[in-house]
């Protein structure tokens, strides 16, 4: 049976304005109070531009700008003097590393190049974020995770000019050429495990073909994603692999802890496939991992409390971790937000045939 229908729900934001201070959204809360001993991320800050962009193209409430101009301060401050950026900050806003991880770096480039492409950014935020772009942008060629590779893929897919698209199709064949090392048999993935954020790595290669055209990165993109999906859907619903052991070759894929934003990543992933190539069935998974937050998962529990719009952090093999944090908070209502325009715009498409 298909989740809950999410056109008809009501996006409450209390507990984003509760997590986010004059600094920017904090890391962690214990249970519904925001938990400042855990400071604040630069991933969680730059997921959080796109969700702000994301509510205000929505809703078109100044408070959502508010929201972006924080964030994207956020990065202003994150970034060091070689382009790159720092990750963790504590609550008394001092950074604790002088670099973050190239992951961090990718989700960077994501939420600029998103925030870039958005006609709703404000001019002169652009104006902040594109200086923090060109002194970011030597940095990408040089990239070896592959998740970093996959986030800049999907951001610079938002820019529309040359530099971008060489950058695009020369990360896009690095990874398929890490693909092809660690393919073989039924193992189809770029690694000899499936981690974090798994979905990334193919939805990065169907937004490569659709820059270049090299049909090279959408077989790749279809191969590694079918993979994916014969570990992570049983019995008709979703279930990521738990971060409690992943899922290394050659073993079994860690039922628990699952983490909230692979069902929101990976229902992005199946809604540009679907884009991109017309097939439905990729339309269908995405609302069944949207569903996952909505009870549609292995403990038939909601991850969402109703009363203030936070979202739980995860499932675990006792059910549902109630700290709620920023990485779920943002992963869910991105995910409301791209499946709720979906489910309108199947509602008008059918009022539309009904009329005709």
């Amino acid at each position: 049976m298909m989740g809950r229908v999410v056109y008809n729900s009501v996006l409450k934001d209390d507990h984003i304005f509760r997590l986010t201070d004059d600094t920017g959204m904090l890391q962690h809360s214990r249970f519904a109070v925001p938990d400042p001993t855990f400071g604040y991320t630069t991933d969680d800050n730059a997921r959080a531009l796109i969700m702000a962009l994301m509510l205000y193209e929505r809703y078109r409430r100044k408070k959502y700008l508010g929201l972006v101009y924080k964030y994207s301060s956020f990065l202003l401050n994150a970034q060091n003097e070689k382009g790159k950026f720092r990750n963790f900050m504590s609550y008394e806003r001092k950074w604790l590393e002088d670099e973050g991880s190239e992951d961090c770096f990718g989700r960077c480039i994501w939420a600029i190049c998103y925030a870039l492409s958005d006609k709703n950014t404000p001019k002169g935020v652009k104006y902040g974020l594109m200086h923090l772009l060109n002194k970011a942008m030597p940095n990408i060629a040089g990239l070896n995770s592959p998740r970093s590779k996959a986030y800049s893929i999907i951001g610079l897919t938002h820019l529309e000019d040359s530099q971008a698209a060489s950058l695009i199709h020369e990360l896009a064949s690095s990874l398929c050429r890490q693909y092809e090392i660690y393919s073989d048999g039924e193992w189809k993935w770029f690694e000899n495990i499936v981690a974090y954020c798994n979905s990334v790595l193919p939805w990065s290669l169907f937004l490569a073909y659709k820059v270049t055209g090299e049909k090279k990165f959408l077989d790749v993109a279809k191969e590694s994603l079918a993979f994916l999906e014969s570990i992570t859907f049983r019995n008709g619903y979703f279930r990521p692999v738990g971060c409690n052991g992943w899922f290394v070759k050659g073993g079994e894929p860690a039922e628990y802890d699952e983490q909230t934003v692979e069902a929101c990543e990976t229902a992005l992933t199946y809604l540009d496939a679907y884009e991109l190539t017309g097939d439905r069935e990729y339309l269908n998974k995405a609302k069944i991992c949207h569903a996952w937050y909505e009870g549609m998962n292995s403990k038939g529990l909601s991850l969402i409390e109703r009363e203030s719009g936070a979202c739980f952090d995860g499932i675990t093999e006792h059910g549902v971790n109630l700290n709620m944090g920023a990485e779920s908070l943002i992963s869910y209502v991105i995910s409301f937000l791209k499946l709720s325009d979906v489910y309108a715009s199947e509602m008008d498409l059918g009022q539309l045939n009904t009329a005709t």
